[in-house]
């Protein structure tokens, strides 16, 4: 993903959830993916498909059963 496309999926989550503590930050070597952080703390993964000219972004995030308590 490149840096526009990171700002344009920013803007969406933050606007989408009501928080501007959202980051998105691209990953090194990779250029399907960037990482999703909340308030400084990552907590998943956006990867970008292009399938045949239609572009979707897939979060990922996954919650493990000892954060639940």
């Amino acid at each position: 993903m490149d840096k526009s496309e990171i700002e344009k999926v920013q803007r969406y989550l933050r606007r989408t959830f009501g928080n501007h503590g959202i980051t998105i930050a691209g990953r090194p070597n990779k250029d399907d993916s960037a990482e999703v952080s909340l308030d400084g703390e990552f907590i998943g993964v956006i990867f970008k498909d292009d399938e045949e000219g239609d572009v979707s972004y897939d979060f990922h995030m996954t919650i493990l059963e000892m954060d639940l308590d």
